[in-house]
């Protein structure tokens, strides 16, 4: 079967994919610390074999195919809300959470005092300091910019600041936490933390839907594209085939 019709079928594949990364982008435009999804593509003969690709092979054969996505670590805009409990992580790095599903890592740092006096986010879960769980006593909270939590005068904790490695494989989980392999959890030293103040998504919304346009409209000509295709291949069914014998 013609390699054209196999490219033109992977890449509608691929910009179909694409148009739900990006959709879920928009989506999350206004959630407090998001991080945008970007597209991983890859040449379909590396990922396929490591042996040497010849010239005729690659010209005819090669094309790309959306093998996965990243994390956009592109800092969001900080916005000041004037309170206490909320944070913002400027520079590279997560907050630490303590889940029913293991830990999980966030930028979004809506935090508030739970009912036992923990620090925690808005689903419930302990934020994590360097000793586990930060207990919040009744007066004032103050933040100092590597992460050391006061309350009612006295150092209640740290905060647990971690980064990752590049190509560190971070996968989104919801409640924009991020999970990531136990191993490559680091500690981060090259952040401040904001009081009062929260961070924006990373996406910029204008870029977006012009991308969605973009991808949209090559979507559409991968279909045509396969349309032909599709009519080449019936001709040659009910025409050429029968002639053959």
């Amino acid at each position: 079967m013609d390699s054209g019709f196999y490219a033109a079928c992977t890449a509608l594949m691929s910009r179909t994919q694409a148009l739900d990364a990006i959709a879920n982008n928009l989506a999350n435009a206004g959630t407090t610390g998001y991080r945008a999804q970007r597209d991983v593509f890859n040449s379909v003969l590396a990922a396929a074999s490591d042996a040497p690709i010849s010239a005729l092979n690659r010209a005819a054969n090669d094309y790309g195919i959306l093998t996965g996505t990243r994390l956009d670590l592109t800092q969001g805009a900080l916005e000041k809300t004037g309170n206490p409990l909320d944070m913002a992580v400027e520079g590279p790095g997560f907050f630490t959470v303590q889940t029913a599903n293991g830990t999980f890592y966030t930028r979004n740092g809506a935090f508030q005092v739970s009912a036992k006096g923990q620090l925690v986010t808005a689903s419930g879960d302990p934020v994590l300091g360097d000793r586990g769980p930060i207990s919040l006593m009744d007066g004032s909270v103050t933040i100092s910019p590597d992460g050391t939590i006061s309350s009612a005068g006295a150092v209640a904790g740290k905060l647990k600041i971690v980064d990752f490695p590049p190509g560190t494989a971070l996968e989104s989980v919801g409640n924009s936490y991020y999970s990531a392999p136990s191993s490559s959890e680091g500690v981060a030293n090259q952040f401040n933390i904001r009081q009062g103040m929260l961070e924006s998504s990373n996406v910029n919304p204008v870029a977006g839907m012009v991308e969605l346009i973009t991808v949209q409209r090559s979507a559409e000509m991968m279909q045509r594209a396969l349309s032909m295709f599709s009519s080449e291949m019936d001709k040659t069914a009910t025409q050429d085939l029968p002639k053959v014998g």
